[in-house]
């Protein structure tokens, strides 16, 4: 039987809410009155031991079926490095990782592996891959989350994690749609604008996409950022909102058959007081096909009678909004044709030596004039192991809840390493300390998280590297960090902090493993 306009409506809807053992009444309101697709799931607020996000996805799930509504769709992004939204799966260590492996098996392999950890906790959306083109060394938002700045080999690898994904039955998205790699704000506190021509665009930024659509991805994400060749005469529209970027050059240009989902519509770079209302309006009327919504549930509910009555009164097309059911519906019975595995997929041995054998490949040597590899330290004397204290520097970051644990990896092969933890944003008395500290070390190795913003770990770097002490750096995130202390004579890159990749890397420091990976980016002279 055809949806109701209200009903149709109420499939555009995705909410969130904060528990980590049942959804809330006012959520189970909504639902009940048919004003829900699905749910997105947050670390921060819905994820506590992997049983109980099993059993939090079959509650949803029966109270849909109790309330007489379809199958919910349950999000999460689940990226591997940095964006993890369930921790307690395998550490894979991410996108530009997986990059500097320069391996299609391997990325084939790493969305298999998270699909079927997904599938066994009832997560049937992936908010991944990130198929943004990261060739802004001043993006403060994508990074490591993405491929790297090749958009062939972007493709190439979202494409294949596509597949693993979808696979291992989970729908996978393609985001942030028309692509955010090349920006220097974060569209989480505001809209960045993209200001290159449409010719670069649809060279550059739309290229991954497209192959992401020769791989069949279900959902594309959309960005909240301004591209002004692309906007027609709207310039000042953030893509979410661009019926010239969704309906015309992502639909009619690019053929793309599936979900549209906005990229969450309480992000700084919408309207978020008077004028909210009209911003989800707006989305509505461009094309998006899924409203993502991370905080207030009654700011959806409010939302969602401005729909249907602006659909009522022609504001907004019926037509396009029963398009959209019927596109939740369709996804949602490919959904329920998937099998779903038993918890021990989660964390199994096959899994972990997957996210080892990304790890060992990964790890980059840039440079080692001062041919201080592989580390050969006489029996007493002393590393210092001086790593910066994890901070998630976006909402879209759980790096948080990592402590990397290098020096007790490197304790392995010598014991006197000692573990030095600095502040993220050292202050200038701070690296005074630190650096008279550090003199008394034979070796030091030190990594960097962001030093292109967080320039207190550069000084320091810089002047311990002027003291003549032997100096391995490592940019522990980003490979631009090494531009910010270039008189590094020993140079490597891990492009993430999770457990695989610390081991990896005391083998490699060590001369147990080669280091294997190749650059994904290009590390300018200066920043």
């Amino acid at each position: 039987m055809p949806f109701t306009l209200e009903q149709a409506a109420g499939q555009m809807f995705l909410l969130s809410f904060d528990g980590c053992e049942k959804p809330p009444a006012e959520f189970l309101e909504l639902l009940s009155q048919g004003r829900v697709s699905g749910v997105v799931l947050f670390r921060h607020k819905n994820i506590g031991t992997l049983a109980g996000v099993r059993h939090l996805t079959q509650t949803l799930q029966s109270a849909a079926k109790k309330a007489g509504q379809p199958p919910l769709l349950i999000a999460a992004d689940q990226e591997g490095g940095q964006l993890m939204a369930v921790g307690d799966c395998t550490p894979f260590p991410g996108n530009m990782a997986l990059c500097a492996t320069r391996s299609e098996r391997l990325a084939y392999q790493v969305g298999s592996a998270l699909g079927r950890e997904l599938a066994a906790l009832g997560i049937n959306v992936d908010f991944a891959p990130v198929c943004d083109v990261n060739n802004n060394p001043r993006n403060p938002v994508v990074g490591t989350r993405s491929f790297g700045e090749d958009p062939e080999m972007a493709g190439t690898l979202a494409g294949a994690m596509i597949r693993g994904l979808q696979r291992s039955g989970i729908a996978a998205t393609a985001k942030h749609f028309p692509g955010h790699g090349d920006t220097s704000s974060d569209s989480h506190h505001g809209a960045p604008v993209l200001k290159h021509s449409a010719q670069r665009i649809r060279r550059i930024e739309l290229a991954p996409f497209r192959r992401a659509m020769d791989a069949g991805v279900r959902l594309i994400m959309t960005a909240h950022i301004v591209v002004l060749a692309l906007n027609g005469r709207s310039n000042d529209l953030p893509s979410t909102l661009s019926p010239e970027v969704l309906k015309r050059v992502l639909r009619k240009e690019m053929g793309f058959k599936g979900l549209i989902v906005s990229d969450a519509l309480d992000m700084g770079a919408l309207q978020q007081g008077d004028g909210y209302q009209a911003e989800v309006l707006a989305a509505v009327a461009a094309g998006n096909d899924l409203l993502l919504f991370n905080q207030d549930l009654s700011r959806a509910k409010s939302v969602f009678s401005n729909v249907v009555q602006a659909a009522r009164r022609g504001l907004l097309s019926q037509d396009d909004i029963r398009a959209s059911s019927r596109r939740v519906t369709s996804l949602k019975n490919w959904l329920l044709r998937q099998s779903q595995p038993g918890l021990e997929v989660v964390r199994c041995a096959e899994h972990l030596q997957l996210a080892s054998e990304v790890a060992r490949r990964s790890i980059t040597l840039v440079r080692d004039t001062a041919e201080l590899l592989p580390l050969r330290p006489g029996g007493k004397e002393t590393i210092a192991v001086v790593l910066p204290l994890p901070r998630d520097l976006t909402p879209a970051d759980t790096s948080s809840y990592e402590k990397p644990a290098l020096a007790a990896a490197m304790r392995r092969y010598h014991s006197h390493c000692d573990e030095v933890p600095i502040s993220i944003d050292l202050t200038d008395s701070e690296v005074g300390q630190l650096r008279d500290a550090l003199m008394a070390y034979e070796f030091i190795v030190m990594g960097t998280i962001d030093a292109v913003t967080r320039r207190g770990q550069a000084k320091l770097m810089n002047e311990l590297i002027s003291a003549g002490k032997k100096v391995i750096a490592v940019a522990l995130r980003l490979p631009y960090d090494l531009a910010t202390y270039p008189a590094a004579r020993t140079c490597i890159c891990t492009y993430s902090i999770v457990p695989p990749v610390m081991e990896s890397l005391a083998d490699a420091l060590f001369g147990r493993i080669d280091f294997a990976g190749r650059l994904p980016v290009t590390i300018p002279s200066k920043l």
